[in-house]
């Protein structure tokens, strides 16, 4: 379980890090930004790498609401849910902290440090409901991906790219919204830094994912039946 909670620890590490990261260094660089495509690739290059380097220790669902939904799904024993979970949230401060020295390393401010929000924080302005209904929403959808990409009657060694490439979808539609959570660990580690308005609000971006992934869990097991 040792193995498996590391696991859980680097790849959530690797996400924040690497997504948030391309938000706050890459997206609006001069003259070269990456732009909300480029960070969009960048969150769904960060599962899609982690799922072949970690997932055959731990499934590398790097994300609470992934855990709660594979366990709401029949896939994850209740014993080893705490320990996911708070791996995973580890992970995602570390991949915060490490990043906050690097953005600060030239004097820059941390502004929102790509953190989630609604109203006034919503990149486009979106209200608080709007805002849960994106998350829970697309976290439904994800996890019902994840959980039909890793089925045993699904296609061999193509889980990684079909999971990779739903949550840069998942960015590309809910990036003007709230910025895109659907991953509780990667709200929070930000939270955390921003403080203020980020920690008012982050209990939406706790609720709706794993409102959606538990919905999305039983859904499966309805879809699937027996071969879950």
């Amino acid at each position: 379980m040792k193995k498996k909670y590391l696991a859980e620890f680097l790849g959530t590490f690797w996400l924040v890090f690497g997504g948030c990261g391309s938000a706050m260094l890459s997206a609006a660089f001069p003259a070269v930004g990456i732009g909300l495509l480029g960070v969009s690739l960048a969150f769904g290059l960060t599962v899609l790498s982690m799922a072949y380097a970690v997932g055959s220790v731990s499934g590398a669902h790097l994300n609470p609401a992934v855990s709660i939904g594979l366990w709401a799904g029949g896939r994850l024993d209740a014993d080893q849910l705490p320990g996911y979970i708070i791996s995973q949230i580890a992970g995602g401060l570390l991949g915060a902290a490490t990043l906050f020295v690097i953005v600060t390393g030239n004097g820059s401010s941390i502004a929102d440090f790509a953190a989630n929000g609604y109203g006034t924080h919503s990149p486009g302005g979106y209200n608080m409901v709007s805002a849960f209904v994106t998350e829970l929403t697309l976290t439904f959808f994800f996890l019902l991906i994840i959980l039909g990409a890793t089925r045993v009657e699904a296609p061999s060694g193509f889980a990684g790219i079909a999971i990779g490439l739903a949550l840069t979808l998942i960015h590309l539609i809910s990036i003007p919204v709230t910025n895109t959570s659907v991953n509780p660990a990667r709200s929070i580690s930000q939270a955390l830094f921003v403080g203020g308005w980020a920690i008012q609000q982050l209990w939406l971006f706790i609720a709706a994912p794993i409102a959606g992934a538990i919905l999305a869990g039983l859904v499966h097991k309805l879809l699937a039946g027996q071969n879950r």
